[in-house]
């Protein structure tokens, strides 16, 4: 049957395996399932890195103000 879902083959190291099935288990889920979960989780994580990474850039002692109700106008 086919699907809308993009698959891909990923091929695990013996202790990611074990590590990822041993999650899935205690959470009561496949392991895909868990395994999307946790690439989401780690996709957020980068997201948050690279926006940090522009603030800090952006924080300097010269640095022009905007009030919260301009920026979101």
């Amino acid at each position: 049957m086919p699907t809308l879902k993009k698959r891909i083959n990923v091929s695990l190291p013996e202790d990611v395996e074990q590590a990822l099935n041993v999650l899935a288990e205690r959470d009561d889920v496949p392991q895909a399932t868990k395994a999307l979960h946790l690439i989401k989780l780690a996709i957020e994580i980068e997201e948050d890195d690279v926006l940090n990474a522009i603030a800090a850039a952006r924080d300097t002692s010269d640095a022009t103000f905007v009030s919260h109700k301009k920026a979101w106008l």
